[in-house]
């Protein structure tokens, strides 16, 4: 049985969003799957009593606090031990829940990453990435998003291994081809990190750690012809996924239906994982709503059960 926790109380519109959506993924979670949601208890219950809907596979655990968007992360964290994601992170941490979601605090969610679930044994730093559509029917993975907006060589060396790792237990693809973001395709091009970073993946790629293909431009990304996992540094990667949201907004509004388009979609996502860390933990949108928070919870069960983070943990010794 697998357990997925899921922060009742994170999110703009929590706990209603949120409870609508666990609602929702219920349909399409495994079986042997059971949410268990933090916040409170009343809220939630009342939230699902309209939904009319089986919940036997639901589990409750009241909690008392709300970490909040305007409170500092760590301090929140540690003062705030009744808050669900306090709560939430406790569970994990005793084995109790298998993975933990949420759309609230992006800071506190990674306090609890960092100091609960604890970053893998030999993993300099942890990373966050998404998945986004190309024009090739297939997704890429991009890391770093913005967790770490400075990365030396190493950091990024080991980011490609990790998002390898990552795009063939979740994305279903063998081998996947790992490529630097560059201004450039020629081992020449880049700054002082670029090339250091180049020599290193090119010299793993060599030994069999991971498919390197070398350096891919940002104009072709979005192909899907050149690369499945694209690593960069967590200010570059964030830079692409804002402006990635904003071509999606524009297209929106201009009225132009397509499946490209439509992956763009903050909410088919679902969340963004931490990867790099003990445990399945997964940070939502903050606007998430309940088909994001829905999908959210699919994607940390399906990290549970790919066995991404065992994987890792074996890469890494």
């Amino acid at each position: 049985m697998i357990k997925i926790g899921l922060d009742a109380m994170g999110g703009d519109f929590a706990p209603e969003a949120a409870v609508k959506g666990a609602v929702l993924a219920l349909n399409e979670l495994d079986a042997d799957s059971r949410l268990v949601l933090f916040g409170d208890e009343k809220r939630i219950r009342d939230i699902l009593d309209e939904q009319t809907c089986d919940t036997s596979r639901i589990d409750i655990v009241p909690t008392l606090e709300v970490i909040e968007m305007g409170d500092h992360p760590a301090k929140a964290f540690q003062q705030k031990q009744a808050s669900s994601i306090t709560v939430g992170f406790g569970y994990l941490g005793k084995g109790l829940i298998d993975g933990f979601a949420s759309a609230g605090s992006t800071g506190a969610m990674m306090v609890g990453s960092m100091f609960v679930a604890k970053p893998i044994e030999g993993v300099m730093r942890p990373t966050i990435a998404t998945a986004i559509p190309t024009l090739a029917g297939t997704p890429v993975l991009i890391l770093d998003i913005g967790l770490n907006v400075d990365c030396k060589p190493e950091v990024l060396e080991q980011y490609a291994l990790i998002g390898s790792i990552y795009a063939q237990s979740v994305l279903g693809i063998d081998s996947p081809r790992v490529a630097l973001l560059n201004i450039g395709e020629e081992e020449s091009k880049g700054n002082a990190q670029a090339k250091a970073a180049h020599e290193l993946m090119k010299a793993a790629g060599a030994s069999g750690r991971y498919n390197f293909v070398g350096n891919v431009e940002p104009s072709h990304i979005f192909t899907g012809k050149i690369a499945d996992v694209v690593v960069c540094d967590g200010f570059t990667g964030n830079t692409i996924l804002k402006l990635s949201e904003g071509f999606y907004a524009i297209n929106c509004k201009t009225g132009i239906e397509s499946p490209f388009w439509e992956g763009m979609n903050y909410e088919r996502a679902g969340g963004t994982p931490v990867l790099g860390v003990n445990a399945a933990v997964t940070i939502g949108h903050g606007k998430s709503t309940p088909l994001a928070i829905k999908n959210m919870i699919l994607s940390t069960e399906n990290t549970i059960r790919t066995k991404v983070v065992e994987k890792l943990q074996s890469s890494f010794k």
